[in-house]
């Protein structure tokens, strides 16, 4: 991808900085990790979200029979979202690119806590350009009476700034909308922005503020369907350990409390991103470039293919999950 900088899923020391890709929210409250305590997440999806290719993100339905989900190419330039389904034989679909994401380069899905629409970035062009854009802006699709997504449909200003990047939009129960992006107003980089969901339309972006927000990049929000925390990710923040880190806040009375890291082995002197918690508040996913060891844990491929696991550990995005329980919760 072209731009003033070039941020995608954590790879750092390669002249490549890079920016992870999307949040997810399902619907009711659940507990807030805490920050700073020890702890030891799982690789996750061996085979199929986890591949030791570029993998990043998982979007949930609300049931969580389907998964969405980014994969780049090997120069992280364009990016393909997928799909997979839960089948009646209890095993994940061979991933297929969706209806509204068959073309251009597409991440960042986030599916809304209604399960209804699907929130991602695209460069695809406009009607009657000739070519992708040079600038990736927030899309949508919704899902139709027969269960398949529909077409793609691109929000208006004031959400999308059509010179600029948008990162990783994540929408809350109320409509409102959460993003990264690098516009007027930030206070250093690229800053978290709320767009506020009133009468049917989208009110002008929101900066976050310094409680989130630093002179560094602060970049993909996961907020959860009350509004009552917030996840994301920032690159080189000086209270962090890696490259990205994850970092959370909490929202009392109103206003949203300092931002505070989590906990090492969540993070990790590589860099974690991508991070999304399940549905049902019981799981926080979230990828990571570390060096792999251990078990792979479960298989996802089916039939199974060795071939599916090259390169885990090999500084591409591969899929961690927690129990927030284990968190502290």
């Amino acid at each position: 991808m072209q731009g003033t900088w070039l941020m995608r899923c954590g790879v750092l020391g390669m002249g490549l900085f890079i920016l992870s890709c999307g949040a997810h929210s399902g619907p009711g409250t659940v507990s807030v990790p805490k920050p700073h305590a020890a702890c030891t997440p799982e690789l996750y999806g061996a085979g199929l979200f986890t591949t030791g290719a570029w993998d990043f993100f998982m979007a949930f339905s609300p049931d969580q029979q389907r998964i969405l989900f980014g994969r780049a190419d090997d120069a992280f330039e364009r990016y393909t979202l997928l799909e997979t389904r839960r089948t009646r034989e209890g095993h994940w679909s061979a991933p297929q690119r969706p209806r509204f994401a068959t073309d251009w380069s597409n991440a960042d899905p986030h599916v809304s806590p209604d399960g209804r629409t699907v929130y991602f970035i695209s460069n695809r062009p406009q009607p009657g350009e000739p070519g992708p854009r040079a600038s990736y802006d927030i899309w949508t699709a919704s899902l139709g009476v027969d269960g398949e997504w529909g077409d793609a449909q691109r929000l208006p200003a004031p959400v999308n700034d059509p010179s600029r990047d948008e990162w990783s939009p994540a929408i809350a129960a109320n409509g409102n909308l959460y993003f990264g992006g690098e516009r007027e107003g930030t206070l250093g980089g690229s800053d978290l922005w709320v767009s506020r969901w009133v009468d049917g339309a989208y009110q002008p972006p929101e900066n976050l503020g310094a409680a989130i927000n630093s002179t560094v990049h602060e970049l993909e929000p996961w907020i959860a369907p009350d509004e009552s925390y917030l996840i994301f990710s920032a690159l080189r923040r000086q209270e962090g350990l890696g490259g990205y880190d994850l970092f959370i806040s909490r929202k009392v009375d109103g206003a949203w409390e300092p931002a505070k890291r989590l906990c090492e082995g969540i993070n990790t002197r590589a860099s974690e991103y991508n991070h999304s918690v399940s549905p049902d508040g019981t799981w926080l996913y979230f990828s990571s470039t570390r060096a792999f060891t251990g078990a792979v844990g479960e298989r996802f491929d089916v039939p199974r293919d060795d071939r599916n696991l090259q390169g885990l550990g090999n500084g591409t995005g591969d899929m961690y999950r927690i129990p927030l329980i284990e968190l502290g919760l």
